[in-house]
C-alpha cells in the first residue's frame, strides 16, 4: 500500500475540512423569509368564489386543505346552485360542515337547508340578531373553527338588523392578507339598501366604518352581490373609491333615503323561507 508523506497527508486532511464544512453550514437550519412564512400559510387555505346568475349573488367555499379531514365551509349559498356547490365540494375531496349566511336574503332562497338535507352533519349558521333558525347562532366576536383555520364574526347591521361580516383569522398562522365577507353590508364601489327588514342608513354607516374600514387596508373584501362584474376590492380602495361611504354621514343618508329602489322581486318568497333556513323538512316547519 502507498503511504502518503505526512505533510501531504496534512495537507488533504485540511483540505477535506474546508469541503465539508460550508455544506454543514448550508444544511443548517434558515429562518424562512416573511414573505415565503405568509405564502407558506396562505396554501393552508382553499378558496373558491362562485356565482348565481339569477340574484347575481356570490358564494364562497373556504377549507383547511393542510387538515387531514379537509374541512370546509359554505358562506350564503343559494338553493339554486346547492347542488353545483357540493359536487365541488366532493370533487375536490372537502369534508363541508358550515353552510352559513351573512345575514337574511330578500333576493333569493339560501341554500343551506337543501344541502342539510343532503349532507348530513351540516350544520346551518346565521346571526342571533337576525332571529332566523338555525343550527348555530352567532354574536359579535364569536370564532367559527374549520380545521386549523377560524372566520371572525363581527356585527354589520344596517342593510338589515341582523347583518353580520365574516373576517379570517388575525394570527401569524392564518392565511394573509385577512379577507372579509361582507353581505350586503359593503358592496364593490356601493352598499346594501336599507329601506326594508329593519334596515338603517345611520347604522350601516357606522357599521362599515368601526368594523371594516378599521380592518388592514390591504383586507379583501368579498361581497354577497355583484351586478357590475366587479369580484373583489380592498378596504383601502373602499375607503378612497366608493361613492357612498366615502362620503359623511349626513350625505350618506341622504343618497340612501333617495335610491327610490324597487320592491324585490324575491322578497315575499325569500325572506319567510329564509327565517327558516331555506328548505326545511316537514317536522322542521311544523315545530316553528
Amino acid at each position: 500500500m502507498l503511504k502518503l508523506p505526512l505533510l501531504l497527508h496534512r495537507h488533504l486532511r485540511l483540505f477535506s475540512h474546508h469541503l465539508s464544512a460550508p455544506l454543514l453550514a448550508h444544511s443548517a437550519p434558515r429562518t424562512m423569509p416573511l414573505s415565503t412564512a405568509a405564502m407558506t400559510t396562505k396554501k393552508k387555505l382553499l378558496f373558491r368564489q362562485l356565482f348565481e346568475k339569477e340574484s347575481s349573488t356570490y358564494t364562497y367555499l373556504l377549507a383547511d386543505a393542510s387538515h387531514p379531514d379537509k374541512p370546509a365551509l359554505l358562506i350564503d349559498p343559494v338553493d339554486r346552485t346547492g347542488d353545483r356547490d357540493l359536487s365541488l365540494a366532493r370533487d375536490l375531496g372537502l369534508k363541508l360542515i358550515y353552510a352559513m349566511n351573512t345575514h337574511v336574503h330578500a333576493d333569493h332562497v339560501t341554500g343551506s337547508g337543501l344541502i342539510k338535507s343532503k349532507v348530513p352533519g351540516v350544520k346551518s349558521i346565521i346571526s342571533k340578531a337576525s332571529n332566523a333558525v338555525a343550527d348555530i347562532h352567532v354574536g359579535p366576536g364569536d370564532i367559527i373553527r374549520f380545521g386549523d383555520l377560524f372566520l371572525e364574526v363581527r356585527p354589520t347591521p344596517g342593510h338589515t338588523s341582523g347583518c353580520v361580516t365574516y373576517v379570517t383569522g388575525d394570527a401569524p398562522d392564518q392565511p394573509q392578507p385577512r379577507m372579509a365577507f361582507t353581505g350586503d353590508a359593503l358592496l364593490i364601489r356601493g352598499c346594501g339598501r336599507t329601506d326594508f327588514q329593519g334596515g338603517s342608513s345611520s347604522l350601516l354607516y357606522h357599521s362599515v366604518y368601526s368594523q371594516i374600514f378599521t380592518l388592514p387596508k390591504d383586507t379583501l373584501l368579498y361581497p354577497a352581490h355583484d351586478y357590475k362584474g366587479f369580484t373583489v376590492s380592498t378596504v383601502g380602495e373602499e375607503m378612497e373609491y366608493n361613492p357612498r361611504l366615502t362620503k359623511d354621514e349626513e350625505t350618506f343618508k341622504d343618497i340612501m333615503k333617495n335610491l327610490n329602489l324597487s320592491y324585490p322581486k324575491m322578497m315575499d318568497i325569500a325572506v319567510p323561507a329564509n327565517m327558516v333556513c331555506g328548505l326545511q323538512d316537514p317536522v322542521s316547519k311544523a315545530s316553528i
